[in-house]
């Protein structure tokens, strides 16, 4: 600790005012800034930010996402302020559950980290309507996001009302709590100009009313090049290296660093390789900037009917460094954490000066803070093919393609951000399923019982009494307030002998929809269906349908897949059918659009709510034989949840599209029948140059998402409940019952790698190292290694999960590794010498080289075996070590 306090004391003295504060509960914290960074009661400070959205998970996940943040290298938690929840009627606030947000706040501090509030009240986030509470649209003379009264009024009540529950919880910085920053609007630059004059009005407008708060911490503005003094703008994007602040006295901040990309049904599933993330956080800290947050540092879920869009799928994992489910997902996480630790070596000089640069040849440059005693350096190589060799302050360093090599002491290299020294780990599904289906649907496992499927059918049309009919056709939004996907349009015609748009007992129908999903009922039976995409939702439907002598009925059913989001002007994009709706043959047309239509808002079963268990309802039948793959249909089900604490998800395979409740509580939309195109992914992402959010996709011609969370909170001991509305039609027997458990890890390392970043210390400001090391640790306490499944010692090539040996490849790494394992450790001390860290939990092979280029004892012996049977030697200045095992709970 002694060590850790000389390399960093600006660091160490504001993490311990900190603790105190927030401990404490009452000592205030001074926050402001300066041209270099935020300043936390007089000091500096370089900070990392995640981002975790609190109704995206569940209270009782809290904790423990916020932990593994802090354990990720995290200092500040940020978060966006979601309208629609806490105000779903106005005047009428809820803060209770996964809505209460004072408690996740609060859930922060106990971590001893930080917040940036996110109040907006526009979020964006993929979430329905922007954030946004429908009821607002309706206001009269309401414009959304410029110089209207209305507008202002009620974002002004609204965001009073969140500093004033902040402030009664005693939750901002200037009154002892965590928040250090907050934040008005979002990315309203990207799209000021379609309101022009207003637009800039309401901007200024929106500053003035933040600053009027009195919150006593920072305000942001983000994507504002013109965000008003004393806001701060801020940077959103893959990269913001380039990005400068809008005035010489503000700080350079990132507030999203998009740590992957969101996932729409119908769309292939998009990552982003660590290395590249691991590029833009280091470019960015080597550019000048001193505080930056990942969007997402966890995705979590989309729980309800709050995504938006249209079309954003249910899970909102975001290839994030914790994963929807709660897992870290490696190498993701560690190489970050990796990366920020390497940045806090270099915090002390990074706070005391201003960057200088110097180009070390074509695409390489070096940023040196120095000031006095202090000097850390970045050497960079944008170079998106080539790697580099350069020169710096004498001596030669390898600069991969599209790497930053991070040197605290201006010397020695502790991280390059291409090079991971983390571990990989595999995670994988474990199915409950059971070897036989009973005649009555039920299935047993040692884990899972499910009990037989009771059915309720949703009707066609209209049912309720109090439908409205009018002439035309009803935009749905305006129409249905969101209340529901749902909006019944119903209308009927009387054949009466050969008319003209008859072709015989057919006649063509067309019907043109804004989206986002149609279905059309002839009769009460089913004609056809329609989806539009994430691209566009438009809907053109036209088929050929029988009618009957006399009065024939059309039913068309529209759905929405979330509401949109984003854009200018985005609260006015409608849906639903708008026609035209038109009826035609070889000898005329018959346009039913300005008929007389009569319209439900939602289905029968929503009305009944038979999703709530707690509600009996005489429509549910129980029977052996329930219908299967037929459209509009309710189901539930009795289910013992699987035993243990590993994450839980249903996959809908069989099913149609749909929403499922658990306990009365939904868990999404599910939409396993939408599937991504069949082009335009690739086995393996090269992440050298620009990243862009298509640029890395997998599960090409596959389902866009089959899996769906259920978070552990919505079950309960013994008996718990499941029901689904499936729309298109499926089979319930089909959907099994997983957890999410890691059962592989991994890693490698070569003699080019820096050492394990925990083995740099600082003694005086000289660094010193061991050498690089393979290093593998179970994931949860109480697993143990079950075998090992690869070990090379060589030139091996791949990625966790599909390894193989190169041509030069030791014959007894693997008889090594496994000799030394028990548990879940790999014990070499027999082999090796002071060059080996051993830990109960953890693996650890040295590969270093000594001051005289000897091997530990372990190399020497692995690398000897490579040369029996060769016919040529292998180059030892290649060498890699890869480890791969299997483990069980």
């Amino acid at each position: 600790m002694a060590a850790t306090a000389v390399l960093l004391p600006a660091a160490a003295a504001a993490a311990a005012l900190l603790l105190l504060c927030l401990a404490g509960g009452s000592r205030a914290t001074n926050v402001t800034y300066d041209h270099r960074a935020l300043v936390i009661d007089g000091v500096r400070r370089v900070l990392v930010s995640g981002s975790i959205h609190y109704p995206r998970s569940t209270p009782d996940m809290w904790p423990g996402l916020i932990q593994k943040a802090k354990d990720g290298g995290l200092d500040v938690i940020e978060t966006y302020v979601f309208w629609d929840i806490h105000e779903p009627v106005r005047g009428q606030y809820d803060f209770e559950g996964r809505k209460d947000l004072a408690a996740f706040v609060k859930a922060v501090a106990d971590a001893g980290l930080y917040v940036h509030l996110r109040i907006g009240p526009y979020v964006c986030a993929e979430w329905n309507y922007g954030g946004f509470p429908l009821w607002l649209h309706f206001i009269p003379g309401i414009k959304f996001r410029t110089d209207n009264e209305p507008f202002k009024s009620e974002m002004q009540r609204f965001t009073t009302k969140v500093v004033d529950t902040m402030k009664g919880a005693g939750l901002y910085a200037s009154q002892g709590g965590p928040i250090i920053l907050s934040q008005i609007e979002n990315e309203y630059g990207n799209i000021d100009s379609a309101y022009g004059a207003a637009g800039k009005a309401y901007m200024r407008w929106a500053a003035g009313m933040a600053v009027s708060l009195d919150t006593g911490v920072p305000w942001v503005m983000c994507q504002q090049t013109d965000a008003p003094d004393p806001l701060i703008n801020t940077c959103n994007g893959f990269y913001c290296d380039q990005f400068t602040p809008n005035s010489a006295a503000k700080p350079k901040m990132w507030t999203e660093n998009w740590s992957g990309w969101f996932l729409s049904f119908g769309g292939a599933v998009p990552y982003r390789p660590v290395e590249d993330l691991a590029f833009a956080v280091a470019r960015f800290y080597q550019r000048g900037g001193t505080f930056q947050n990942y969007y997402m540092y966890h995705g979590g879920t989309n729980l309800d009917r709050s995504t938006g869009g249209p079309f954003i799928a249910t899970s909102y994992d975001y290839d994030a460094p914790i994963d929807e489910y709660g897992l870290v997902r490696q190498p993701k996480w560690g190489h970050l954490r990796d990366v920020h630790k390497a940045i806090k070596l270099c915090e002390p000089a990074l706070i005391a000066t201003d960057p200088s640069y110097t180009s070390l040849g074509p695409n390489t440059e070096a940023a040196v803070y120095k000031s006095g005693s202090v000097c850390a350096a970045f050497l960079a190589n944008i170079d998106g093919q080539t790697d580099k060799t350069v020169t710096f302050n004498g001596k030669m360093y390898k600069l991969p393609a599209w790497s930053v090599s991070i040197l605290p002491d201006c010397k020695n290299v502790v991280l390059n951000t291409a090079q991971i020294n983390s571990q990989a780990t595999s995670s994988e599904m474990r199915y409950l399923e059971a070897s036989a289906v009973a005649l009555d649907g039920s299935f047993t496992t040692p884990e899972l019982a499910v009990s037989g499927w009771s059915y309720a059918i949703e009707p066609v049309g209209i049912t309720k009494d109090n439908a409205l009919t009018k002439a035309g056709l009803m935009e749905q939004i305006n129409t249905t307030a969101d209340a529901s996907d749902f909006l019944w349009y119903s209308t009927s015609i009387t054949v009466q002998g050969d008319e003209p748009y008859l072709n015989g007992s057919q006649s063509n129908l067309l019907v043109n929809s804004l989206g986002h999903v149609l279905q059309v009922y002839i009769n009460g039976k089913i004609a056809g269906s329609a989806q539009g995409s994430a691209s566009s939702s438009l809907i053109s439907w036209q088929k050929p349908i029988t009618l009957v002598p006399g009065k024939n009925k059309i039913d068309l059913l529209s759905a929405t897949v979330g509401l949109s989001n984003y854009g200018a002007f985005f609260d006015l994009v409608g849906a639903g059918i708008t026609g035209p709706v038109k009826l035609s043959g070889p000898n005329g047309a018959l346009d039913l659009s300005s008929a007389q239509w009569t319209y439900q808002t939602g289905l029968k079963g929503e009305d009944l709510h038979l999703y709530d268990p707690s509600e009996a309802s005489p429509e549910w039948v129980s029977s052996n034989a329930y219908p299967i793959n037929q459209p509009l249909i309710w189901y539930k089900t009795k289910f013992t949840a699987p035993a243990g604490d590993d994450p839980v998800a249903i996959d809908f395979t069989g099913m149609g599209k749909g929403e499922a409740w658990v306990n009365g509580q939904s868990i999404g939309r599910y939409w396993p029948t939408n599937l991504a195109p069949q082009s335009g992914c690739v086995n393996s992402c090269n992440y050298r140059g620009s990243y862009s959010s298509s640029k890395c996709l997998k599960k090409c011609g596959q389902p866009s998402q089959t899996l769906y969370h259920v978070p552990r909170s919505f079950l309960q001991p013994g008996s718990n409940d499941l029901v689904l509305f499936e729309q298109f039609g499926g089979d319930p027997s089909k959907i099994s019952f997983v957890t999410r458990q890691t059962g592989s890890v991994c890693a490698q390392v070569s003699e080019a790698h820096p050492a394990q970043i925990d083995s740099w210390i600082s003694s005086q400001q000289k660094m010193q190292r061991s050498g690089p090391a393979l290093r593998l640790e179970c994931p949860k306490e109480g697993q143990v290694i079950s075998s090992i499944k690869f070990a090379s010692f060589g030139t091996p090539s791949g990625t966790c999960g599909s390894y193989n040996h190169g041509e030069c490849s030791s014959t007894q790494a693997l008889s090594v590794v496994q000799e030394v394992t028990t548990n879940c450790s790999i014990l070499i001390s027999q082999y090796v010498n002071r060059f080996i860290w051993v830990a109960d939990t953890g693996i650890s092979v040295g590969l270093y080289r000594g001051e005289q280029l000897q091997c530990s004892s372990v190399v020497e012996l692995l690398w000897r075996s490579m040369h029996r049977g060769h016919k040529k030697p292998c180059s030892r200045s290649c060498m890699f070590m890869i480890c791969l095992i299997n483990i069980v709970s």
